[in-house]
């Protein structure tokens, strides 16, 4: 019976601190990364033209992969 009662109120989500959940965001900061860096590729093989119509400039690209990107201050540079 304490069995029972001890382990009733545990959490069976693993620790934030623990060796899963360390590798689980290790693995989606890769991911993330990944991803980041073909949507940059992409990007740098668009010419000039397309990129100016989805509103960025070569220089800005990495800015706006990584989202620091502010569109309303380009506008007046």
């Amino acid at each position: 019976m304490t069995t029972i009662s001890q382990t009733a109120g545990r959490s069976l989500r693993p620790s934030s601190s623990g060796f899963f959940a360390t590798l689980a965001t290790a693995a989606y900061a890769l991911f993330d990364r990944l991803e980041r860096r073909s949507a940059i590729k992409t990007l740098n093989e668009l010419d000039d033209r397309a990129l100016r119509d989805i509103g960025i400039n070569r220089s800005q690209i990495e800015d706006a992969v990584y989202g620091q990107f502010k569109a309303e201050l380009s506008r007046y540079l």
